[in-house]
């Protein structure tokens, strides 16, 4: 890859991918960190995910619960003790502010992870990080950073530590990288990518959930080509037979067979009706035995494209004085000054 970034325990996959560990370490920090949140971490506190921006997140925050993750502009984890966590819950639903809790059973990033700082760095003191030749983004600083600073200290940081990744999100993009790929069983990540640099940013995913399999992985890589990310097909097609394939030796042609509507009235009276002989308006229909008369038309662009003329923020609205006109011309059809 062109550059990582790697999200909370990701960054370890990110950092041997990079160059900056080796196999044998990052599997290292997998296991060793696990086991320590294992022992001492399970059960206490939770995690929670609110669709807010983080600044109106804090405002809703209880005494003991704390940001974890800022994945974009709206998408925000916290954590913290479970009650307290119910009541941002609740507090949630009442502003009708979608939160929902995440299927862990501790609070990673917060407070609690210090129950277990001097375990991580001593199991992990032994690590080698060197600087690896593949640039890294660091979602614990949330700006690319030096491999070799991986350290025990640093994966203790990883788990303590706000993950910052939308911070870490901008800064690629600030130096220029324009496609992102989530590369996990399932993508969480690719839509909060989007919400932070735009629609135009290229974002996908490898697998999805039940879709595990080569034609989904293939799938994925045709998303990225015909975006204008380069592929190598190569590796795909090596040993197949393969070469292009000939189109029809006729033009593309096209003919279209649905009928385009008429921008002219047709000739209501040929209809029993009798014309409004009025701009905005078609016909005129006296209702048999009531004293009713209904004046009916079509108000389109197509017919008038002067309405066009009158808009707000971008939407046409029919202008009052068009309403006054249609009053005034209805009065006239049953006598009213």
């Amino acid at each position: 890859p062109a550059a990582v970034v790697g999200h909370s325990q990701g960054e370890i996959a990110a950092a041997v991918v990079a160059g900056g560990l080796s196999l044998d370490d990052g599997a290292r920090v997998v296991a060793l960190r696990s086991r320590a949140i294992a022992g001492e971490l399970a059960g206490k506190g939770g995690m929670v995910a609110v669709s807010l921006p983080v600044d109106a997140v804090r405002e809703l925050l209880p005494e003991n619960v704390s940001v974890a993750v800022v994945n974009g502009p709206g998408a925000v984890v916290v954590a913290g003790p479970v009650e307290e966590l119910d009541a941002l819950i609740a507090r949630c639903e009442e502003r009708e502010v979608r939160a929902r809790k995440v299927p862990v059973d501790y609070a990673s990033h917060s407070a609690y992870v210090e129950l277990i700082e001097a375990q991580v760095l001593a199991d992990l003191a032994e690590l080698g990080p060197v600087t690896s030749p593949v640039p890294m983004y660091s979602s614990v600083s949330g700006e690319r950073i030096d491999t070799s600073t991986l350290d025990a200290g640093y994966w203790y940081r990883n788990l303590r530590q706000t993950v910052e990744f939308e911070q870490a999100t901008r800064a690629l993009a600030a130096d220029g990288f324009t496609a992102f790929v989530e590369v996990s069983p399932h993508p969480v990540l690719t839509m909060a990518v989007q919400d932070t640099l735009g629609e135009d940013t290229v974002a996908t995913g490898t697998l999805r959930r039940n879709e595990g399999g080569m034609d989904r992985f293939l799938l994925s890589a045709a998303e990225l080509f015909v975006r204008g990310v380069p592929v190598r097909w190569d590796g795909l097609f090596a040993g197949r037979v393969s070469g292009r394939v000939s189109l029809p030796t006729y033009a593309f042609q096209r003919r279209r067979f649905w009928p385009e509507p008429s921008l002219v009235a047709g000739d209501v009276a040929a209809a029993g009706l009798v014309s409004a002989e009025h701009p905005l308006l078609g016909a005129v229909v006296a209702v048999p035995g009531s004293g009713t008369v209904v004046l009916t038309s079509r108000l389109s662009l197509r017919a008038q494209p002067w309405l066009r003329d009158h808009a707000v923020h971008g939407t046409v609205l029919f202008p009052g004085t068009g309403f006054v006109e249609l009053a005034v011309r209805g009065a006239d059809a049953v006598g009213a000054g």
